[in-house]
């Protein structure tokens, strides 16, 4: 990845167009419908404008298909736009199921969360980020607002992790019934049983016999088809845009026709189908959520309104999703770092899993942001921006700009993306009094920065979500338990380097502010993560 560096940003950033750096908020407006204009704390394009020519193609310049594969940064500030963006009751935004609110709310969970007009709303903190907000449904027990940061990060690890998982029970398959693809050694004695192992996370065992068949109690932590679901804190949804689709429909009451979902969960003729942002969907493999409406005349919730979220939304917000900055780390003390060789030693890393590699990367772009007293300007933080392209010369004016797909490690990212029950302290009800026990490891990148704590938000700091652990982490509660005041605070204080960031507020080497500045509250002065320096079609203009 390092032949991709920062001279091709600048390369492609000269003589182009340059997004300003002022000042953004967590929600915007669009500035063709509200006035007057502070300069950057309104979104330049109507939301006609982000749709413009529709999904298209590679070739049908204005479309989502042509930025992501032409001008991916640009795309990806357009779905950051998109994401801040207060849609308003004209552009559809309304009733989630229905008018009145009313029906299962078993069935429909949405009923019980608030009606937003803008992602920010739930993940919008720090200030202008895809972060986290506060509780998003009113269950018995609350759900409170993850952050967002490396989510495609995380779509990527559960589905090389589910190739892998899939690739061993195919294999043992095929050695259980067949004695000629045997590993060395071994024997046949009715049956075989194998670890499950991917990216060094172990998921128990599994079990074929000569007739084919599976054995899957020894799984652990994943259902019985081996898919690692990685998003919501059950671990219920496959996809980054299956999660789009749901929230505009649960949380705003927008509808959106998606061809590429729709495609997939035909229910007469699926077929399998590959996103913009290079997610492969095989529904012979997997079940997928159908979105709400699937073509663009029909009314799904019976209120008339048609054509509220263009599949070229979608797309745009998949593909920002994808490439969306990892966590900060913060300044790292002496304590610090012995609060990380003390979660080894107590056992949690076993569950919370520190580094982990992705084998073909998808996104476009990676930031790391770390600790900077001197270049941090306005939060000591500073980001480095490193692309992840290659240029692809097909005869057009501009080339597309592919993905290396070269080797990752995601680093400070603290998980196994397994279900684990950790005791009845972290059970939740649902809506008709059963109980959910089991939960997907939260990853602890950002968690300095994301009180309160849970799933639920009910802990309301990391000493009391720590103390909370039973179940499976019942050995490394009682460690951490077992150790002196001191060296507790140690740990606290290496969970306080891990934080989330305002990208407009983080000075970068696309934007590096001035450093020594006396005004570092003016965004001019203070510096920002500048997507816009890695724009390739001035002809687009702002964004």
């Amino acid at each position: 990845m390092q032949h991709c560096k920062k001279r091709r940003i600048l390369a492609l950033g000269s003589g182009i167009f340059f997004f300003s750096t002022n000042l953004v908020n967590a929600q915007l407006t669009d500035e063709t419908q509200t006035f007057p204009h502070v300069p950057g704390s309104a979104i330049a394009k109507s939301l006609e404008e982000q749709i413009g020519t529709g999904q298209g193609d590679a070739l049908t310049p204005g479309s989502s298909i042509y930025l992501i594969k032409r001008d991916p940064a640009r795309s990806i500030r357009r779905g950051r736009q998109l994401f801040q963006r207060k849609f308003t009751a004209a552009q559809g935004q309304g009733p989630r199921f229905s008018a009145e609110g009313t029906g299962d709310i078993q069935d429909n969970p949405a009923l019980g969360a608030g009606l937003a007009d803008a992602c920010a709303v739930c993940h919008g903190r720090p200030r202008g980020s895809a972060g986290f907000g506060g509780d998003v449904a009113t269950r018995p027990d609350s759900r409170d607002s993850p952050h967002l940061f490396g989510l495609g990060l995380v779509e990527q690890l559960a589905d090389e992790m589910t190739q892998d998982l899939r690739a061993i029970r195919a294999q043992i398959i095929r050695d259980a019934t067949g004695s000629q693809n045997m590993r060395s050694g071994e024997k046949r004695r009715g049956s075989l049983t194998r670890d499950l192992v991917s990216k060094g996370i172990h998921f128990g065992t599994v079990t074929a016999s000569a007739d084919g068949s599976l054995d899957t109690t020894g799984v652990e932590g994943v259902d019985e088809d081996f898919r690692v679901k990685p998003f919501f804190h059950h671990g219920g949804t496959v996809s980054m845009r299956e999660f789009i689709i749901g929230a505009f429909k649960a949380e705003m009451g927008l509808e959106a026709w998606d061809p590429i979902l729709c495609t997939v969960t035909d229910p007469d003729n699926p077929q399998p189908m590959t996103s913009p942002a290079g997610f492969r969907y095989d529904p012979a493999a997997d079940d997928f959520e159908r979105p709400p409406v699937c073509s663009p005349n029909e009314d799904g919730d019976g209120d008339g309104v048609h054509d509220e979220i263009d599949p070229a939304l979608v797309d745009h917000m998949e593909f920002y999703l994808l490439n969306y900055f990892k966590p900060g780390r913060y300044k790292i003390t002496s304590q610090a770092k012995r609060g990380l060789a003390l979660m080894n030693q107590i056992g949690c890393t076993n569950c919370h899993v520190q580094n982990l590699s992705i084998d073909s990367d998808r996104r476009v772009a990676d930031v790391e942001t770390q600790y900077d007293k001197q270049r941090g300007i306005f939060n000591h933080l500073f980001a480095t921006a490193t692309t992840l392209f290659e240029p692809f010369d097909d005869g057009q004016t501009l080339p597309q700009l592919l993905p290396a797909g070269e080797s990752f490690v995601v680093e400070n990212f603290f998980s196994d993306l397994k279900r684990h029950d950790l005791g009845p302290a972290f059970h939740e009800r649902n809506y008709d009094g059963s109980v959910v026990q089991e939960f997907v490891t939260e990853p602890l990148w950002g968690v300095g920065s994301t009180a309160p704590y849970g799933h639920d938000g009910r802990s309301i700091n990391l000493d009391a979500v720590i103390r909370r652990h039973g179940g499976e982490a019942r050995s490394a509660r009682r460690g951490y338990m077992a150790l002196r005041g001191n060296d507790q605070r140690k740990i606290q204080e290496f969970l306080q380097t891990l934080v989330l960031f305002p990208p407009d507020d983080t000075a970068s080497d696309l934007n590096p502010g001035n450093p020594g500045t006396n005004d570092p509250q003016s965004p001019s002065e203070h510096g920002s993560i500048n997507l816009g320096a890695l724009f390739q079609i001035d002809e687009e203009g702002p964004e």
